[in-house]
């Protein structure tokens, strides 16, 4: 079974014929525990943070080598949930505004030192600012695919980039089908329980090239590009069942359900030496503002 997670690119509807945009009671579920989220959460590859800080208006990010400076650039972050992307981007060297729907989440990010304001994309008011760099990390297929794209351009400066990226990933077999077992017998009627225990990465960069093609069809960007950046990271029994809750397939389950679910998950850790080795591949899909409209 996949883990639906904040990040997930085409997560399943909830309910038939709802797309994920609608569905906003799991869009705003992840905040129940902010501080959770925040610490379980993988962060994102440096060389992507780098790149996409360098592209500002009138750079050109080919150019950027893997020890360069990040370029001070304002940065628009949507839905950018306790500010992991967005506290990276600082770090880079640039000034990041969040959008997040989710008023916890929010307060989580702003307790951290970011500046967010409290809000929907598609409902924000952006009252004359443009930016540099819009970016949505993880949180792109919670808005409007007929808007995002044309919200974007309106608020970037010509030249700007707008990057939309995520992490693809799936547990080992050993981790995964167990998950999935436990969530079938826990959540019989959930939406998700029929999914396949892996995705293939394929799945994935479908689904970002699909973005990038609501943005062309915008007429409004150029120099469409699809980024792809293969990392690793280990994981405890304890780390893993951590993250395990903050992800969207479980957060709004009962108690009793999820502690079935995170005892099978953690007996098939325990089997494995009490840790395993995820690979991510963390997928981008980035356009160019147009200068001319």
């Amino acid at each position: 079974m996949p883990i639906v997670s904040r990040d997930h690119p085409e997560p399943p509807p909830p309910k038939p014929q709802t797309q994920p945009h609608e569905a906003r009671g799991m869009a705003e579920s992840f905040g129940v525990d902010a501080q959770r989220y925040d610490q379980a959460r993988p962060g994102y590859p440096a060389a992507l943070v780098t790149r996409i800080a360098a592209g500002g208006p009138g750079r050109h990010t080919d150019a950027i080598g893997p020890d360069a400076v990040g370029i001070a650039s304002h940065v628009l972050d949507i839905g950018c949930g306790t500010g992991i992307a967005a506290r990276q981007f600082q770090a880079a060297g640039c000034t990041v505004l969040g959008i997040e729907p989710d008023p916890r989440m929010a307060a989580f990010a702003q307790s951290r030192g970011l500046n967010v304001e409290v809000a929907t994309f598609e409902d924000w008011q952006p009252a004359g600012r443009t930016f540099d760099v819009v970016v949505a990390a993880q949180s792109w297929h919670w808005v409007n695919p007929s808007t995002g794209a044309t919200k974007a351009a309106d608020v970037l400066r010509p030249g700007g980039r707008l990057a939309i990226f995520g992490h693809a990933y799936e547990p080992p077999a050993e981790v995964a089908e167990p998950f999935a077992a436990a969530y079938r017998r826990a959540a019989p009627d959930s939406p998700f329980h029929n999914g396949p225990a892996r995705r293939p990465l394929d799945l994935y960069r479908a689904a970002y090239a699909k973005i990038a093609d609501t943005i062309d069809e915008t007429g409004r960007f150029h120099a469409t590009e699809q980024w792809r950046f293969d990392w690793e990271q280990s994981y405890t029994r304890d780390q893993w069942l951590a993250l395990l809750p903050t992800t969207g397939g479980l957060t709004r389950l009962r108690p009793g359900q999820l502690t079935g679910i995170l005892n099978a998950v953690g007996d098939a850790i325990d089997s494995l030496g009490g840790h395993f080795t995820m690979n991510y591949t963390t997928l981008a899909t980035t356009a160019v503002r147009d200068g001319s409209s």
